[in-house]
C-alpha cells in the first residue's frame, strides 16, 4: 500500500514552491488565491524572502503547507494515497490531500492555528529541546521527575525524541537527560513549548475554528499524530485535531503503525526530505521517497 507523509514546521526554505508558481499555471492560481484568503502575499516570502521572515510561526506554517497540498494536486494521477499521515502541522496538509478538507477551510485553519500558536508562545516565554539516544521510556522517566512543564512533544523516532516546557524546566532536563547517557540535548531554535500544556489558549481557540469547520469523510485513513491510528470518521478527526496542540507527536509509533497496516512504500509531499530520514530510522528495508510530478 502506498503511504503519503506531510511534513511540519522546520522543513522551510527559501524559494519553496517557486518552480511549482512558475511551471503550472493550477499552481499558480492556487498560489494567488491563498494570497487572497491570507490577506498578504505569501509567495513573496516564500520564493524571495529571508529565513527570519520564514521562521515566523505565521509564515511558517501556511507556507509549508501550500507547498505541500500544491505538490500534490500537481501530482495528478500520480497521485493515489491508500493511507496518509503528516507530522504536526502536516496532518492539515495530509486532511486537505485526502479530501477530508476543502483547500479554503485547510488553509484559514492553519492559519488560525499559526496565529493562536504564536499567541500562546508570546504569552508565555518556552521552548523546546532534542534528545538523542536515550530511550522514550528514560526520557519521560526524567521529565516527570522536574518541578517544571516539561512533556514529551515529538516522538520522532527510536532514539529520537523532542521535550516541551517552560524555559527553566528545558534547562534542567537538559542537564539530567545529558546526566543519564543523552548522546545530544540541545534546545532547538523555535518560537515556544509546541505540543505541551503551555499550548491550551492556542488548543482552545482552534477547537472553536475546528468545530465550525465542515470536514468530509476522507478517501482514505489519515493516522493521527494523537493516538498514532487510523481515523476516517469527520468527528474523530476532529477531535485529535484539536488534542493534537497540547499533545506528544506519535510519529515513529504512526509510522510503525502505517508499517504494520500494508504500507509497502512512503513518499513525502512538501519541502525537504526529514520525514524520509525518520521512516528509514524505524525501518530501511521500506523505500521512502520524495513526491515527483508528472513525467519526471
Amino acid at each position: 500500500m502506498k503511504a503519503y507523509i506531510f511534513p511540519g514546521q522546520g522543513a522551510q526554505f527559501v524559494g519553496m514552491g517557486k518552480d511549482l508558481y512558475e511551471k503550472y499555471p493550477e499552481a499558480k492560481s492556487l498560489f494567488e488565491k491563498a494570497n487572497e484568503i491570507l490577506g498578504f502575499r505569501i509567495t513573496d516570502l516564500m520564493f524571495a524572502g529571508t529565513d527570519e521572515d520564514l521562521k515566523q510561526t505565521r509564515v511558517t506554517q501556511p507556507a509549508i503547507f501550500l507547498h505541500s497540498v500544491i505538490l500534490s494536486e500537481m501530482m495528478g494521477e500520480k497521485f493515489l494515497p491508500e493511507m496518509v499521515a503528516g507530522h504536526s502541522l502536516g496532518e492539515f496538509s495530509a486532511l486537505v490531500a485526502n479530501g477530508a478538507l476543502s483547500f479554503t477551510d485547510g488553509l484559514k485553519l492553519v492559519s488560525k492555528r499559526a496565529y493562536a500558536m504564536q499567541k500562546a508562545c508570546e504569552a508565555e516565554p518556552s521552548t523546546m529541546a532534542a534528545i538523542i539516544g536515550l530511550d522514550d521510556e528514560k526520557v519521560e522517566e526524567i521529565c516527570k521527575s522536574i518541578d517544571e512543564i516539561v512533556v514529551p512533544a515529538n516522538y520522532n523516532s527510536p532514539g529520537q525524541l523532542v521535550i516541551s516546557g517552560s524555559i527553566k524546566g528545558i534547562d534542567i532536563a537538559i542537564t539530567k537527560l545529558t546526566e543519564a547517557g543523552a548522546k545530544r540535548a540541545m534546545k532547538l531554535m523555535v518560537g515556544g513549548a509546541f505540543h505541551s500544556p503551555l499550548m491550551e489558549p492556542a488548543r482552545v481557540e482552534l477547537e472553536k475554528a475546528i468545530q465550525e469547520t465542515s470536514f468530509n469523510k476522507p478517501v482514505c485513513p489519515v493516522y493521527q499524530n494523537v493516538t498514532a491510528f487510523p481515523s476516517v470518521e469527520p468527528d474523530e478527526i476532529k477531535k485529535n485535531l484539536v488534542a493534537q496542540l497540547t499533545a506528544p507527536v506519535r510519529w515513529t509509533q504512526t509510522v510503525k503503525n502505517m508499517m504494520a497496516g500494508g504500507a509497502s512504500s512512503f513518499t513525502e509531499v512538501g519541502p525537504g526530505t526529514v520525514l524520509q530520514g525518520l521512516v528509514k530510522k524505524v525501518n530501511r528495508e521500506i523505500p521512502a521517497q520524495s513526491a515527483v510530478i508528472g513525467n519526471q
